[in-house]
């Protein structure tokens, strides 16, 4: 086979069939045996493919999608523009994209249909349209019914979208999500050889899935309409969005490699479109793609006037580069962040604005520098609760036992607010947050039952549902917490058991790979204890910082 020609319609149909052998194999199997082959294979794809040149915003590539309107045929470009722009969450602009098409042709109703689906944000985050957004939703669907769509079919997909903002105010967003979901599927049975009425039923359909899920039901269904609407239409902007979406988990990450590999080439315009590889890279641990995608992501946000997505990606690619032990690049990239203005509403921004100081302090094991960390500010408990979090874990650690309490009681009072508000999800983060603290405060009151049992609680807890997709990771993944602690109480074999666990659910970790070289160190295992300490080593072969576990390990890692 010539590997220079393969196809991106080949690369797709390589993750179809992976995605039959799945329940073969373990997951981790799959990742060890298909990730080097997948890598491999998309690396071959052209480099314009792969959008490695750098496009300014508003004139750059952003996929190709066909979606026939009774639009006057001046605006058509146009408006499957402004389609592309909805397919890759570019908000703003597609927004005022889509008005601009109404402008220019006051009859194309469809044009009020875009509107109204890009006001709903990004469907998956759960958060949902804004009340003022829904106002100007509401307002464009009444436009559009006024106008009158040209066809049946645009008639049936601006009601399709109104499901979603019927009674807005007095029904809660997971009613308005599987309203959506049930009008989309309706929409595609009716119009089956509307591949645009698949690919958004798809999407609307994977929004249903819930984190505490872990059999990726919904994710799942989607992917198996995408992955044949990819070998189609593999210059399309939502299916390779979509599927990145769909395999963002654990075990199935490994089938999202290509659509990773391929989306940030289709449309290199779209600041969301060059992040969302690294929902992926994330996942599987390929950190150096993950932080370049998203310094390009960042670059095109900021060019564009897109905060939210600035502080998205900057808080994966501080993510990453902590993992590859290159702390100059994460700190100018903190840095670099907080100079940013503009925010919306959403707690897109917000959340990066906390998460960040919080990993830097953790993943440098700096626990001084955590419990001094200042709350943002911010009016959504569960963003305040990460810094509450990193200063009572990073007072505990420290040996502020009284300090540690204090900031693991705020963590209580926030949990309970998020009760209150039947925030379950984010309630049950917090909740881990508030039994890793006490687990540590426990330990350092001299109670190594009480804190091993709480922080196991913590771990137990935490696995059981996924992370939210505002963020690249946890903060500290839980088991991995325990399997620090369990080191600190010299139980080397039930730490490096944790370790290990953590590993299949987060890897190629910094702290992973020590915590598990330390436990086999402990144990007397030179020989396990010098691969993990091998795979430190070449996971940081480019830091740029030379943390002290570093200079520790090259001993060892040479046996």
């Amino acid at each position: 086979m010539n590997q220079q020609k393969i196809s991106a319609a080949a690369l797709a149909k390589v993750a179809t069939i992976l995605s039959f052998t799945h329940h073969q194999e373990t997951a981790m199997s799959l990742h060890r045996f298909y990730l080097p082959l997948l890598l491999a294979l998309s690396l071959h794809v052209p480099a314009q493919a792969q959008g490695m040149e750098h496009t300014h915003v508003q004139s750059g590539p952003l996929g190709k999608v066909t979606f026939p309107s009774s639009c006057d045929p001046k605006v058509q470009p146009a408006f499957e523009r402004a389609v592309a722009m909805l397919h890759s969450f570019w908000y703003s602009a597609g927004e005022q994209a889509f008005r601009d098409v109404l402008k220019d042709d006051p009859g194309c109703a469809i044009a009020t249909w875009g509107i109204a689906s890009i006001l709903m944000s990004n469907p998956l985050a759960g958060q949902g349209a804004s009340p003022k957004g829904a106002e100007q939703a509401q307002a464009a669907i009444d436009e559009g019914r006024r106008i009158g769509a040209g066809t049946q079919r645009e008639r049936d997909y601006l009601e399709a979208v109104a499901a979603y903002y019927s009674d807005f105010v007095t029904r809660p967003e997971r009613e308005r999500q599987l309203s959506r979901a049930k009008a989309y599927d309706t929409l595609a049975q009716r119009y089956p050889d509307d591949d645009e009425a698949q690919i958004f039923s798809a999407l609307y359909l994977a929004s249903t899935q819930t984190q505490a899920d872990q059999t990726y039901a919904a994710y799942l269904r989607a992917a198996g309409v995408l992955e044949g609407e990819f070998l189609k239409y593999p210059d399309h902007p939502g299916v390779a969005h979509y599927l990145i979406h769909c395999y963002d988990a654990p075990p199935i990450a490994y089938k999202g490699v290509i659509a990773a590999r391929r989306y940030a080439g289709i449309a290199p315009a779209a600041p969301h479109a060059l992040h969302m590889p690294s929902h992926i890279f994330t996942r599987v641990g390929a950190w150096e793609e993950s932080a370049a995608t998203n310094v390009r992501s960042m670059e095109v946000a900021k060019a564009g006037n897109e905060p939210d997505e600035a502080y998205h990606a900057a808080d994966y690619m501080v993510y990453a580069y902590l993992q590859l032990g290159r702390d100059a690049e994460a700190r100018r990239s903190i840095d670099a962040a907080m100079k940013v203005t503009g925010v919306s509403p959403r707690f897109i921004a917000p959340y990066a604005i906390s998460a960040m100081p919080a990993r830097y302090a953790f993943e440098r094991g700096a626990w001084q520098e955590a419990a001094k960390l200042q709350p943002f500010g911010s009016t959504y408990p569960f963003v305040e609760s990460i810094t509450y979090f990193a200063r009572s874990v990073g007072a505990a650690r420290s040996g502020d036992l009284a300090a540690a309490r204090k900031d693991a009681e705020q963590l209580e009072t926030l949990h309970k607010a998020l009760l209150a508000a039947k925030n379950s999800y984010w309630a049950t983060e917090v909740e881990v947050q508030r039994l890793a603290a006490f687990g540590w405060i426990e330990l350092g009151e001299g109670h190594p039952e009480t804190a091993l049992q709480t922080m196991r609680a913590a771990a137990d807890l935490e696995d059981r549902s996924e992370k939210h997709i505002v963020t690249p990771a946890r903060i500290v993944p839980a088991r991995e917490l325990l399997g620090e602690m369990l080191l600190e109480l010299k139980q080397p074999v039930q730490a490096l058991k944790e370790f290990e666990a953590s590993q299949q659910r987060e890897p190629n970790r910094f702290r992973g790979y020590l915590g598990a070289a330390r436990a086999a160190e402990m144990m007397g295992d030179r020989s396990k204890a010098a691969a993990s300490y091998r795979s430190l080593v070449a996971l940081t072969k480019d830091a740029d910082t030379e943390r002290p576990e570093l200079a520790n390990a090259r001993i060892p890692a040479q046996r």
